[in-house]
């Protein structure tokens, strides 16, 4: 693997903010870089030397002139529908594409040699973010900051966080809560569990999220409430309408998450105390905890968090054809994992970020790597470890750039236990009438919290 980020750097980096709390803003140089060398939300606008990343050209905002896309709450569709694979990776010839494979990567080719594959496809840097997003970016590198030893952040909303992180904890938070998505999210999704012998079992709920610092064109500082969630579940049955909703905030240590529960049975609410962490996240019958959702979420607190480094690597990229609505359940949902043809790789730039289990805490991972896209600083795929040591689940969510909100939308995510041999597939919308319902706008605070739980139950 080979990386280019000093581990020493990032160790001494990360104490000095610790003991001192001083602002790590971006240097002279790193904001000349902006916009020249760099995009506007600091990647790295070169290709690499061989050719197999091209140049950014960030040539697209919104939808490109040769796509027919409807609107909002339509299933995706490809801008490169002409493109085939270049190559495929197999269990035979993996060796020769080690350095830019994770571990889980290497797993699933070791667990399943006769059928895990993957197609790799020309890499593709073609869309860019609105103006206002690199506007904001400029402010908070060089005044953003973390508060509270990591718990918190004083920054300015509607941009990227972070565009030089210094710290795991400013990688952290440049990819988890202060991602720049779409602000309203609206969607009745479906979740299967693939058991080892291929039978699945299946789930069905309807989510509402919003986001209200990330309104189109608006910033503001990090006060109030960063996000709402109501998840209602429509299967399975026994569980038939029990809801969970929530909102985040901007510091975990002053107001940490407020969660509720909606149990149709009693027709009661009750507040669900330290909701995240390594709880089961409702539904998913135990494969994935509330913290891994879309990789890492919440609370950062039970882990030292350090940057690895970067390197290049083949993650899920530009996954249109995946969310297609002409693709069936039974011919996606393979057993030990998704159907590879289905699926497209792209070989990218990512930063590792590594979280380690601090010894007065507990989790059922003693230790995580996550991969985070170096374009787009969204969380792409992670690998999670025992309290011994040994890799157990691997996971990869699969994001596509959503047209109407000028930005990446997570989709379908497959979360691998390789203990098990079973995989969870999050959020699916193929056989759905609809797919994601983004930034329509018509949601409010109103539409979450204790209240909003118990007068959906009614």
């Amino acid at each position: 693997m080979k990386l280019k980020y000093s581990m020493l750097a990032a160790g001494v980096a990360l104490q000095t903010f610790l003991m001192t709390g001083n602002v790590l803003a971006a240097t002279a140089e790193e904001m000349a870089e902006l916009d020249t060398t760099r995009t506007c939300v600091g990647a790295l606008k070169a290709g690499n030397a061989e050719g197999t990343i091209p140049e950014w050209s960030g040539k697209w905002q919104g939808v490109p002139d040769h796509v027919n896309f409807e609107g909002t709450g339509n299933h995706p569709v490809d801008p490169y529908p002409q493109d085939t694979p270049l190559f495929v990776i197999t269990a035979q010839n993996m060796d020769q594409y080690a350095d830019r494979l994770s571990a889980g990567q290497k797993a699933l080719f070791e667990k399943y040699p006769n059928s895990f594959q993957m197609p790799i496809y020309e890499s593709r840097r073609d869309f860019r973010f609105p103006d206002s997003v690199c506007d904001v970016t400029r402010q908070n590198a060089q005044n953003a900051k973390l508060v509270d030893e990591g718990e918190g952040v004083e920054a300015t909303t509607g941009g990227i966080l972070f565009p030089f992180p210094k710290t795991g904890l400013e990688l952290l938070w440049t990819s988890s809560i202060f991602t720049y998505r779409p602000w309203t999210e609206e969607l009745i999704s479906d979740n299967a569990y693939v058991l080892e012998n291929g039978n699945i079992n299946w789930g069905r709920v309807k989510s509402r999220n919003l986001a209200p610092h990330l309104k189109p064109d608006t910033s503001g500082p990090t006060e109030g409430q960063s996000s709402f969630y109501l998840n209602e579940t429509i299967l399975p049955e026994r569980d038939r309408g029990e809801i969970n909703t929530g909102m985040e905030f901007w510091n975990h240590t002053k107001q940490p998450r407020q969660s509720w529960r909606y149990d149709p049975g009693t027709r009661r609410v009750r507040q669900s105390p330290e909701y995240g962490f390594d709880m089961s996240f409702p539904g998913t019958g135990g494969s994935i905890t509330v913290d891994e959702v879309r990789i890492f979420n919440g609370s950062p607190k039970r882990y030292d968090w350090k940057i690895v480094g970067q390197q290049e690597m083949y993650i899920p990229y530009n996954a249109y054809r995946l969310h297609s609505n002409e693709i069936k359940y039974s011919d996606l949902l393979t057993p030990g994992h998704a159907n590879p043809e289905h699926m497209r790789y792209e070989l990218q730039r990512v930063w590792v970020l590594e979280a380690n289990l601090k010894g007065d805490y507990r989790h059922i991972y003693g230790k995580r790597h996550m991969y985070i896209d170096a374009d787009t600083w969204f969380m792409v795929m992670a690998d999670n470890y025992d309290a011994r040591g040994g890799l157990w689940r691997t996971s990869m969510v699969n994001y596509f750039y959503a047209y109407e909100a000028q930005t990446w939308q997570a989709g379908v995510g497959f979360y691998h236990d390789l203990q098990a041999g079973s995989y969870l597939a999050f959020n699916l919308v193929n056989e759905q009438p609809k797919a994601y319902t983004l930034n329509r706008g018509t949601l409010t605070d109103r539409d979450f919290g204790p209240q909003a739980a118990r007068r959906a139950g009614l």
